[in-house]
């Protein structure tokens, strides 16, 4: 059981056992999904719940029923909840595989790395490269379709649209990054609407110390980002690695 005595830290503690589970299921969660957990009375749930609706990081779909995560609880889960789970051996054997498997030409190793990350994270992966204008790698589009919360087709054919047209997907990747290395956008941070319920994940790949490009995960704002957030980072340090090596610019 998980005993918090101070309420502080039990109410953010209730907070990332939501998201956690929320993100796992797709489905509201309910006062007694987390009772067990906590060893508490689902009526001390619904109040923790009840002050975390009040604060703004929770809401529920429905009158009765269950909590679900707002891009507000999202954003405080990545930013002060957020466990890592790392990568697993054959995860990170996989990535280097495949991203020296083809090394012929620029090209062939971007499209490598779009789309072992995209096999990995189970969401879109785009792969952009500064000098080119218009022009990025992405694989994985077909992962839109099994999350839940684009089945509405009109959701997806928005999101399809954005990545076939490029130019407005290339402006969101291709800021700069917030803490030099890495940066994770929730629904209206990426000022995209057609990108309002996702999120996205975003890390360069560098020369001598210098940025030459993008490699970022798009998904649901209900994205896995313990494991998503560590596989793009070391994706783009092998990435950063590989250009090193090899003389492909």
């Amino acid at each position: 059981m998980v005993r918090v005595v101070d309420s502080q830290l039990r109410k953010r503690a209730v907070l990332s056992a939501a998201i956690n589970r929320y993100i796992k299921d797709a489905q509201p969660v309910s006062s007694e999904d987390l009772a067990r957990e906590f060893d508490l009375s689902s009526a001390t749930i619904r109040h923790i719940f009840a002050e975390l609706e009040q604060e703004g990081y929770l809401t529920h779909p429905y009158t009765s029923g269950g909590r679900i995560p707002t891009h507000k609880g999202y954003r405080y889960y990545v930013d002060f909840l957020v466990s890592e789970m790392g990568l697993l051996n054959d995860e990170k054997e996989s990535i280097v595989t495949e991203c020296h498997k083809t090394i012929h030409k620029l090209e062939d190793l971007l499209e490598a790395t779009s789309e072992v990350t995209s096999a990995i994270t189970h969401y879109t992966s785009i792969v952009s490269f500064l000098e080119w204008q218009d022009r990025f790698f992405y694989r994985g589009v077909s992962f839109i379709l099994d999350q839940p919360e684009f089945r509405d087709t009109t959701r997806i054919k928005l999101i399809i649209k954005m990545i076939e047209e490029k130019r407005k997907l290339l402006n969101v990747i291709n800021r700069e990054l917030k803490n030099g290395k890495i940066s994770v956008y929730i629904g209206d941070e990426l000022e995209c609407s057609e990108m309002k319920n996702c999120a996205l994940i975003v890390s360069s790949y560098n020369i001598r110390n210098k940025p030459i490009g993008r490699i970022a995960v798009l998904g649901p704002a209900r994205m896995e980002y313990r494991h998503a957030i560590p596989v793009v980072e070391y994706v783009s340090e092998v990435l950063t690695g590989i250009l090193m090596e090899q003389d492909l610019i």
